[in-house]
């Protein structure tokens, strides 16, 4: 999946420049832009330590915030009811502590976070042009710009990672026209299955590893204008 993912920028570009038919707005084009308001709610539960010689773990947890961003998809139409959609955007995220973390609200202050994701999509049609859709397919999550935050740095804590993962998303929407010229109503739902290791650093030495679930749900709604 990982070379799956390295590809899909020369799959994008291909899909962009592949010839198509109708080159005005059209409800049967081949090619379909949504711009979207998306949340991004996910978990960050730690599921795993590997590396804990201070025990600051111990009857610990952590979350992650939810956030809101605007994201764009790119869809390109195979047959009529058969598509492959990328989706771009960056999510911020901060991570704090529960349980024995509680007061720790401030573990990982930033963290930017790019879901590169490429879905298989089957789309139903029914009466009026209303086509309900479920789809699946890999995606990597790409980690930029982490912070150690204001409640471990008294630690001696000075540097946080990320670490980049292959995971798998579920989708399912629905995509109602507007009109005969190509525009429409797109609401979109994905679930991830992605986990993500955080390494944490005092100088040079890592202090702690852990493994966090991070699994979000990420649901969207929006314009769709295909040609």
């Amino acid at each position: 999946m990982k070379k799956l993912m390295t590809a899909l920028p020369a799959l994008l570009a291909a899909l962009t420049l592949a010839p198509a038919p109708a080159l005005a707005g059209s409800t049967e084009g081949h090619l379909q832009v949504k711009v979207l308001g998306t949340g991004v709610l996910p978990d960050g539960k730690i599921v795993k330590v590997s590396k804990d010689p201070l025990g600051l773990t111990v009857g610990a947890n952590t979350t992650a915030n939810d956030n809101y961003v605007p994201t764009l998809a790119i869809e390109y139409f195979v047959t009529p009811n058969i598509s492959a959609e990328t989706i771009c955007c960056f999510t911020q995220h901060h991570v704090s502590g529960t349980g024995a973390l509680a007061p720790a609200t401030h573990i990982v202050d930033h963290v930017l976070v790019l879901p590169a994701t490429l879905t298989l999509k089957y789309h139903l049609p029914l009466e009026g042009g209303i086509k309900p859709y479920i789809g699946a397919g890999p995606s990597m999550f790409l980690y930029f710009g982490e912070k150690p935050g204001s409640s471990i740095t008294p630690l001696g804590v000075t540097k946080v990672k990320f670490a980049n993962d292959v995971g798998f998303a579920l989708q399912a929407g629905v995509d109602i026209p507007v009109g005969d010229k190509g525009l429409g109503i797109s609401l979109d739902a994905k679930k991830y299955f992605m986990d993500t290791t955080a390494h944490f650093y005092a100088g040079n030495a890592e202090v702690l590893t852990t493994k966090h679930s991070l699994d979000p749900w990420v649901v969207s709604a929006g314009l769709a204008y295909r040609f």
